[in-house]
């Protein structure tokens, strides 16, 4: 595959074994204070649902006093998902077992077996990323118009879908990719599941594994459901609002992390990924997710220096700062492109009818003054 950026294509380990140097030891060092991080929100999070077991006693006119409380929820649901991801990479602890235990809680509000987690993201989409085989990258016109297809169509931000689809999309996508791979694992064991981007091999004895921990999940969210009294306000106010907001967050980030690069054959950090540029107190709360480019670079760093990272690629690789942009420039890109790949670097609508260039690569290619102008389409 051919790189639409100048110099060609950069490998991870190239990118890696050139800033390695420029960063402290302790930065590579496993970050224990993130577990207690995590513990807090989940503490938090069984205060919140402990309150929210007595609303049916609440006069309603009190009731919207609870609303900032689910909000300070919701951003417990991005905190575990955040700081579960670190754990899971190993940086904020290196006991696997400790790690295995704590994010079969932390990821259950994900509805995301950590063994699942372990392939699906850890192996293969680090791995992959954004190739044929990255299991989180969008589908190609080529794939057939099966229902994953056709959902993701619907839900995912881009210049067809239609604001209802995008509301919706934003509070259940991540449980639809969950679904999706989960049905591909368990249900499609010897045979290729036409409804994922790229089929993910899976162990018998990691299958089953995938298949305890599942249960696992389901009978924690039961358990709270039932907590709740089943009550349809207690469990509006207390689970579904919480997880939605706190899920619509975290697909925010997860959807600008990818979608508007191109595919690419060599794992090229800095081309096939996009780091947000977002207030420092937002990333001082989520732990500088946005640096996304530059955790694809060092998986396992303590996040705290992700911003060094960032600083170091500025220094050793100024032509590709462009991997750069602020938050609402790259969901701008994705609302004005649509989602299926016609090629590498481009992309295209689900009738094929309209092409438009990946927008990170047009951003890499225009000058930082006119940075973050929304591509044009070429009709067919």
């Amino acid at each position: 595959m051919n790189s639409a950026t100048t110099g060609g294509l950069i490998p991870q380990a190239v990118y890696a074994k050139s800033i390695r140097s420029m960063l402290p030891q302790e930065a590579f060092e496993p970050d224990p204070s993130k577990l207690f991080v995590l513990l807090l929100n989940m503490t938090i999070l069984l205060v919140g649902w402990g309150i929210a077991a007595q609303l049916d006693s609440w006069p309603r006119a009190l009731l919207v006093l609870y609303l900032p409380f689910a909000l300070v929820m919701a951003n417990c649901v991005v905190l575990l998902a955040f700081i579960g991801h670190d754990l899971m990479h190993g940086s904020v602890v290196r006991n696997r077992r400790l790690t295995r235990l704590v994010t079969l809680f932390s990821q259950a509000v994900l509805w995301m077996p950590p063994t699942l987690w372990k392939h699906l993201h850890n192996r293969a989409h680090h791995n992959h990323t954004n190739a044929l085989t990255d299991p989180d990258r969008c589908y190609l016109h080529q794939h057939p118009n099966v229902l994953g297809k056709r959902v993701q169509t619907v839900l995912v931000p881009s210049v067809e879908v239609t604001l209802p689809g995008l509301m919706v999309g934003l509070v259940t996508a991540w449980g639809v990719h969950a679904c999706r791979y989960l049905v591909a694992v368990l249900l499609y064991p010897n045979r290729d599941c036409p409804h994922v981007t790229a089929q993910l091999p899976i162990k018998p004895a990691d299958r089953f594994a995938i298949a305890l921990e599942l249960l696992l999940i389901a009978a924690l969210h039961l358990s709270l459901v039932a907590y709740l009294g089943f009550s349809p306000l207690q469990l509006a106010l207390g689970y579904f609002l919480p997880i939605g907001l706190g899920y619509a967050v975290m697909i925010f980030y997860i959807y600008t992390n990818h979608m508007a690069c191109p595919m690419t054959g060599v794992n090229d950090p800095l081309v096939n990924s996009l780091s947000l540029r977002v207030p420092k107190f937002v990333d001082f709360i989520h732990c500088n997710f946005s640096h996304h480019a530059e955790h694809h670079i060092f998986p396992g760093l303590n996040s705290d220096y992700y911003p060094l990272v960032r600083t170091c690629i500025a220094k050793l690789y100024p032509e590709r700062v462009g991997y750069v942009v602020p938050a609402m420039t790259a969901w701008r890109w994705l609302l004005a492109t649509p989602r299926h790949y016609l090629s590498e670097t481009t992309f295209t609508d689900w009738h094929g009818q309209e092409q438009f260039p990946c927008p990170s690569i047009a951003a890499c290619d225009l000058d930082p003054a006119s940075r973050g102008l929304l591509p044009h389409p070429v009709r067919n």
